[in-house]
């Protein structure tokens, strides 16, 4: 499990034949969601997972360790996105390529994606999907509600809980001492 600093150029070689990824210099979001809806629209909306009333919407873009995370809600899937920073550059990688990164919530794993907009330009990204298909029940604003918390959570730090038994053995759940 590494942190944030193991996603910048050393971390991999470059083996997509892409050139190197420079980062956003604001938030990434309004790039995402018009790349989305483009996929949305030519790829994605005759599957019989796809949830018309489910927008595009980018949640929650703030800069950690100098790398943007947020959440991604499509009609789709719910994702949590990490993309390059200001004045960072990744390089290229194979889409699929697993990284484990450690976040505030905890370690989580995260997989390289590609997308392209309607100009043409290709970027990559790191993603982690928390929900898919789009549970059917979700509506719109749940759905945006839950992209924006997640964000939170994942740079959230755990709380632990100070009743918690410190023997994790099955005996030690059963004797609580001062209860």
């Amino acid at each position: 499990m590494s942190d944030m600093s193991s996603i910048l150029p050393a971390a991999l070689p470059d083996n997509t034949g892409l050139p190197e990824q420079t980062g956003f210099d604001t938030s990434p979001a309004t790039w995402l969601e018009a790349a989305f809806r483009h996929v949305a629209d030519r790829q994605m909306s005759g599957l019989p997972f796809y949830r018309a009333a489910i927008p595009v919407k980018a949640c929650g873009f703030t800069l950690f360790e100098n790398q943007w995370i947020g959440c991604l809600l499509t009609p789709w899937t719910l994702s949590l996105l990490i993309l390059p920073g200001p004045d960072q550059v990744w390089l290229s990688r194979a889409p699929g390529d697993r990284l484990a990164l450690q976040l505030p919530c905890g370690n989580v794993t995260f997989l390289q994606g590609e997308i392209g907009n309607q100009q043409g330009e290709r970027r990559q990204y790191l993603s982690c999907s928390l929900m898919s298909p789009v549970d059917k029940a979700l509506t719109p604003e749940q759905g945006i509600a839950l992209a924006e918390q997640s964000v939170r959570m994942a740079l959230s730090l755990p709380v632990a809980d100070a009743d918690a038994p410190r023997d994790p053995s099955r005996r030690a759940l059963f004797h609580r001492r001062g209860k």
